[in-house]
C-alpha cells in the first residue's frame, strides 16, 4: 500500500502540473462555458437505462451519455439529501462539512455567512447564477438562504419538508413566497415540478448572452410519490407508488430533453457544459420490484454502495469525447475544484476534493490522489472509505470494520476483513484522520443496540420514520 500511495502522489502531482500549464491564462467571458448542473432527487443509479435500468427507458439521459462522458465510479456527496447537497455546494467531504444528517441536535443547520460555495465562486467570476428546485441548506431568515450563498435567484423549495408537497400553495423566490393557485384537479399546471422546470428554461433563455450557472435541483422522484399522469406504467402490475415513482423518473428525462433542446434552439449548445446526477441512492421501497439501486447493496441513508453510487454524466460538445466512459473515482466533493480549474480561478482554501477536468477533457487517465471518505448520522452513525478497489464500512468509531473488494464483489456480499488486517489498519487510520467531531452531532464509539431507549433531543429518528421520508 505504501507503493500505491507513492504512485498516486506522483501521478496527481504530474496531472496538476500538466493541467495548469495546458490551461494557460484564465478564460475570458467569451471563453467561459455555461454550466447546467442537473441534480435529481433520490433517483438510484438503476433508474436510468444508460446504467442498465430494467423497468423503463430514459432516452434523453441516454442521449446525454452518448454525446458526452459517462462515469462508472461516481458517488454522490452523501446518502441523504441535505448532507449530499452540502458537500456539493461547499467542496467539503462529510467528515468536514457542516451538514452530516438532515437534522441535528440543533435542528436544521443553515450554511454560515462566510461559507464558500460553488455558486459564490461562479458569481464572483462574473457568472449569472440561478437555482431551481430544492435547496435544503437554509430556510428564509437564516444565513444559509441561496441568495446569500452566491445565487442571483433561486426558485422552488427552501425547506426540505416543504419539498414533499408537489401540489403546494406556494413556492419561494429569493425568500419571498410566490402564491400558486391550485385548480383542485392536480393537473400538470398545478404540479410544482412543471413550474420549476419552466423557470429553469426561462433562466437559460434570459442569460443566453452571458456566462451562466444553472443549478437544476429538481425534486422528482423524491416522495411524496405524486404525479398527474402515470400512464406510461399504468398497465404494470405494480403498486400505485411504484407506478408514480417510475413516471417521475420519466418526467426527469423529459425535462432533460427540454433543457437540451432549449440550448440548441438558442445556439449555445456547444458552449455549455451539462452535468446530470442524483443526490443519493434510491429508497428501499424501489429495490425489489424496480431494481433502482442496480447491483449494489444498500439504499438511501446507508453508506453501502447502493446509498451513495450515483449516475454522473457530463456533456460539452467539442471538449468532451462523445460516448466516452470514465472509471475515475469521483464524488460531489470534486465539483467545486473542477469548476475552479474550468474557469481559471484558485481552488478555495480547505476544499477536500480535486479537479477531474483532465478526465472530462480526455487529457489523461487520472488516479484519485486521496481516498473517498463518507460519514452520516442517520439512521445511525456510519463511516465508509473507498481506497482503490477496497471499501471499508463501520457503524461506530470503534466498531469492527467490514471490508469489501469492490472489483471482485461490487455488491458487497463478502466481508473479507479477517484476510486483510493491513488494509483494515490503513482504512481505520483514514477514518480517524478524516473525521472531525462536530458540536451538532454526537459521535458514538459503538452503534447502540436497536432496542435501546432513544433520547428525543438527539438526532436518532427511527429507521421506519426515515424510510417513510419525513425528511
Amino acid at each position: 500500500m505504501k507503493l500505491y500511495r507513492a504512485l498516486v502522489v506522483a501521478t496527481s502531482l504530474l496531472l496538476l502540473f500538466s493541467s495548469r500549464t495546458s490551461l494557460g491564462a484564465p478564460p475570458t467571458d467569451e471563453e467561459k462555458p455555461n454550466i447546467v448542473f442537473i441534480l435529481v432527487d433520490d433517483a438510484g443509479i438503476g433508474d436510468f437505462s444508460t446504467y442498465g435500468c430494467q423497468y423503463g427507458v430514459t432516452p434523453n439521459i441516454d442521449q446525454l451519455a452518448n454525446e458526452g462522458m459517462k462515469f462508472t465510479n461516481a458517488y454522490s456527496g452523501n446518502a441523504v439529501c441535505g448532507p449530499s447537497r452540502c458537500v456539493l455546494m461547499t467542496g467539503l467531504h462529510p467528515g468536514h462539512a457542516q451538514r452530516r444528517a438532515n437534522q441535528s441536535k440543533d435542528g436544521l443547520l443553515a450554511l454560515p455567512t462566510g461559507q464558500m460555495t460553488v455558486a459564490k465562486l461562479l458569481h464572483e467570476a462574473g457568472y449569472a447564477t440561478g437555482g431551481f428546485g430544492k435547496w435544503g441548506l437554509g430556510n428564509p431568515g437564516t444565513t444559509g438562504v441561496p441568495e446569500k450563498q452566491g445565487f442571483d435567484t433561486f426558485f422552488g423549495y427552501y425547506d426540505q419538508r416543504h419539498a414533499h408537497d408537489y401540489y403546494t400553495e406556494y413556492l419561494i423566490r429569493n425568500s419571498v413566497r410566490v402564491p400558486i393557485t391550485q385548480s383542485g384537479d392536480q393537473s400538470w399546471d398545478d404540479y410544482s415540478a412543471t413550474r420549476i422546470a419552466d423557470e429553469t428554461i426561462q433562466f437559460i433563455e434570459a442569460n443566453k448572452d452571458r456566462p451562466f450557472f444553472c443549478y437544476a435541483a429538481w425534486t422528482p422522484p423524491h416522495g411524496a410519490y405524486e404525479i398527474p399522469d402515470n400512464s406510461p406504467y399504468g398497465e404494470r402490475s405494480w403498486t400505485e407508488t411504484e407506478k408514480n415513482y417510475a413516471a417521475m423518473v420519466a418526467l426527469d428525462d423529459t425535462d432533460v430533453g427540454r433543457v437540451m433542446q432549449k440550448l440548441k434552439d438558442l445556439g449555445i449548445d456547444e458552449k455549455t457544459l451539462v452535468v446530470f446526477t442524483s443526490d443519493n441512492g434510491a429508497n428501499a421501497n424501489f429495490i425489489k420490484r424496480l431494481g433502482s439501486t442496480g447491483q449494489y447493496r444498500g439504499y438511501k441513508r446507508m453508506l453501502y454502495e447502493g446509498g451513495i453510487r450515483a449516475p454522473f454524466i457530463a456533456r460539452w460538445p467539442g471538449k468532451i469525447q462523445p460516448g466516452s466512459i470514465n472509471d475515475v473515482q469521483t464524488t460531489f466533493v470534486d465539483v467545486l475544484p473542477t469548476i475552479a480549474e474550468l474557469i481559471g480561478v484558485p481552488v478555495p482554501a480547505g476544499a477536500d476534493g480535486y479537479s477531474i477536468l483532465p478526465s472530462l477533457l480526455g487529457r489523461e487517465r487520472q488516479v484519485r490522489p486521496t481516498p473517498l471518505y463518507f460519514e452520516i448520522y442517520e439512521p445511525y452513525f456510519q463511516q465508509s472509505v473507498r481506497l482503490a478497489d477496497w471499501k471499508g464500512y463501520r457503524t461506530g468509531t470503534r466498531d469492527a470494520l467490514e471490508l469489501y473488494d469492490l472489483k471482485a464483489d461490487p455488491g458487497e456480499a463478502n466481508n473479507v476483513a479477517e484476510a486483510h488486517p493491513d488494509i483494515i489498519k490503513e482504512i481505520e487510520a483514514i477514518m480517524t484522520a478524516e473525521h472531525t467531531p462536530s458540536p451538532h452531532y454526537t459521535t458514538p464509539e459503538h452503534r447502540r443496540p436497536a432496542k435501546a431507549k432513544r433520547n428525543k433531543k438527539r438526532q436518532t429518528t427511527s429507521l421506519k420514520d426515515l424510510l417513510d421520508d419525513k425528511e
